[in-house]
């Protein structure tokens, strides 16, 4: 089974920062499109206006959150590629766990222990749900095997035209 081909590290820590930031400030856009319109005061107008404005003052600050989430993780899992000598799924497991403890470090050890553990617990989630599609698409490129039958072995047909006749010779 051949993975697809992935950047090297010092350029795929940057690609997986610039790609949650694009996710994090497309989401946050949604989000604070919604909140900003039922904040607004009554009005249309005055609710596209406060829509925009939520969307300006907070969709790049969770843009750049998770850039930094994206970031560290993918530092984080380089890392670990490099200091285990193999790409597999508990490579971004421990990333997750990682990613979550330090950056809940500042909230002090309970906090930090419990990030931890959702960290790893969704990654742990997301690469299942992975290798379960990678099985289940698997099974439809399984080449099958033909198995080649003698005629001379096979009585008549019932789909010949004949129908249960015997043939002679």
């Amino acid at each position: 089974m051949e993975e697809y081909a992935r950047e090297p590290c010092p350029w795929r820590i940057v690609d997986d920062c610039g790609g949650a930031f694009t996710m994090g400030a497309i989401g946050g856009a949604v989000f604070q499109t919604i909140k900003g319109f039922r904040n607004a005061p009554s009005g249309m107008n005055r609710r596209f206006l406060g829509s925009l404005a939520a969307v300006k003052e907070r969709a790049p600050v969770i843009g750049g959150n998770f850039a930094v989430w994206g970031g560290m993780f993918s530092t984080i899992d380089c890392t670990l590629v490099h200091l285990r000598k193999k790409e597999d799924p508990w490579n971004s497991i421990i990333s997750g766990a990682a990613t979550g403890g330090i950056l809940a470090a500042r909230s002090g050890p309970a906090a930090i222990a419990g990030s931890a553990f959702i960290g790893g617990v969704l990654l742990a989630l997301i690469e299942g749900v992975g290798i379960l599609f990678t099985r289940l698409s698997a099974e439809q490129f399984k080449p099958i095997n033909p198995q080649m039958e003698d005629p001379s072995q096979l009585g008549p047909s019932p789909h010949s035209p004949f129908g249960a006749q015997q043939h002679y010779q």
